[in-house]
């Protein structure tokens, strides 16, 4: 597979997945983080990075709007629930045990 068609592939899984999340508004992000160790801040981060590594001086808010299909103050509030103690306590304990940051 010749390099270009490689990119267009990996940005068409990206796309999906974007879109597959911004569908999946019943997700929430602290279930991503325990589950998968990433969620929707995580992916915007990446691609402001992958931004900032091409020049481009794409801010947190505006990564997370391509991600979050919106402002992310508008999806917070209307889609965000408060996080139960389970949840909190699992966060707590996968990342705990794990070097590194979450995402």
């Amino acid at each position: 597979m010749d390099r270009q068609t490689e990119l267009e592939l990996e940005a068409a899984a990206f796309r999906r997945l974007r879109d597959h999340l911004r569908e999946r508004t019943d997700v929430q992000n602290i279930d991503m983080m325990n589950l998968a160790g990433f969620c929707r801040n995580c992916l915007s981060r990446w691609y402001q990075e992958a931004a900032q590594e091409k020049g481009l001086g794409i801010g947190k808010d505006e990564a997370r709007e391509i991600v979050y299909g919106m402002p992310y103050a508008d999806w917070r509030d209307k889609y965000q629930t408060e996080a139960s103690d389970a949840q909190k306590d699992r966060f707590d304990t996968a990342f705990r045990e794990n070097v590194g940051k979450p995402g």
